[in-house]
């Protein structure tokens, strides 16, 4: 899978300020606590929570193979304290298919709890639509870029997990 890392570099950080809207927070960091588990049982988790947002594209297109991955939560013992990231792309199968794919997801997330706190172009050159929400009941965030310019044109999606806690004598598992 390519991952631009302009990408990551600017939608990580979105995402995590999106989550500041969640529910209840994490001691002064603003990330909401998601509960305690092990990092391996949070990122099937959120892998899950992805499947459901690729669910909702409603067109044919590729998901190239990727995985969750742990991070810190700001401030917090990254022994204890752990974040999960689920960055992933969609390639439709026509380019002519990535505004319904965008179009849907606008339209659907709402409809499966995700408040849309954004969506509109951003300031890059190429203007790309930006997507993001956030859902309470998950304790997660997503956001989608729409890079119609890229070759070929895709989604960059990135999902990402409220704070978790490992539990009661168990370290995170960093992968």
């Amino acid at each position: 899978m390519k991952i631009k890392p302009g990408v990551l570099a600017v939608a990580v950080p979105l995402v995590v300020t999106v989550l500041a809207g969640c529910g209840t927070t994490d001691e002064g960091s603003g990330v909401p606590f998601a509960g305690t588990r092990t990092s391996k049982d949070a990122a099937d988790d959120l892998e899950g929570v992805s499947s459901g947002v690729r669910d909702l594209i409603g067109v044919r297109g590729k998901v190239p193979g990727s995985g969750a991955t742990v991070t810190e939560c700001s401030g917090r013992d990254p022994d204890k304290y752990f974040r999960i990231l689920h960055p992933w792309s969609f390639y439709p199968a026509s380019a002519s298919d990535l505004d319904d794919a965008m179009q849907h997801l606008k339209e659907r997330l709402p409809k499966q709890g995700w408040k849309i706190v954004e969506y509109g172009p951003d300031t890059s050159r190429n203007k790309n639509v930006v997507l993001t929400a956030d859902n309470d009941g998950l304790k997660a965030g997503v956001h989608i870029i729409r890079m119609a310019k890229d070759d070929p044109p895709m989604l960059s999606v990135d999902v990402v997990s409220g704070c978790y806690q490992a539990p009661d004598g168990q370290e995170v598992d960093h992968f």
